[in-house]
C-alpha cells in the first residue's frame, strides 16, 4: 500500500538542516523498494493558494493556514500497513527537527469501476 509521508516543520530550522542527510536516507529508501517518490520543496513565501468558489478564481499568496510550520516536502513510500509506514516516517532526518504526517493514499474509483491512484 502507498503511503504520503508530509513533512512539516518550522522555516527556520528546516532550513538550518543539511540536505546530505536527507538524501542518504531517500537514497537509502529508494534501494530498499520504498521510496515512490519524495521531493523537497521552495520556501513557503514562494507557494500561493488557489480556491474556486462559484465560478470565480480567487489566488492568494503564500499557504492558506496561518501556522508556524509548514509543508517542507513529502516522501511517497510503499509500506504493507501503517505500522511499517509509521517505523519509516520515524526515522526520516526531518521528523527530529519537525513532524511527519503520515497518510493512506487514496484509490480513486469512477463510476464506470475504473480505479486509479492519485
Amino acid at each position: 500500500m502507498k503511503y504520503l509521508c508530509l513533512v512539516y516543520g518550522e522555516e527556520k530550522e528546516m532550513g538550518a538542516m543539511t540536505d546530505d542527510a536527507c538524501m542518504a536516507y531517500d537514497q537509502a529508501l529508494r534501494k530498499a523498494g520504498r521510496c515512490v517518490a519524495s521531493e523537497a520543496l521552495q520556501p513557503v513565501h514562494t507557494a500561493a493558494t488557489v480556491r474556486v468558489r462559484e465560478g470565480k478564481v480567487s489566488v492568494r499568496d503564500g499557504p492558506f493556514t496561518e501556522t508556524k510550520e509548514y509543508l517542507a516536502g513529502f516522501y511517497l513510500i510503499d509500506a504493507a500497513d501503517l505500522n511499517e509506514a509509521v517505523q519509516i516516517a520515524s526515522q526520516m532526518p526531518p521528523a527530529h527537527v519537525g513532524s511527519i504526517e503520515v497518510r493512506p493514499v487514496r484509490e480513486l474509483t469512477s463510476t464506470s469501476g475504473d480505479r486509479r491512484q492519485v
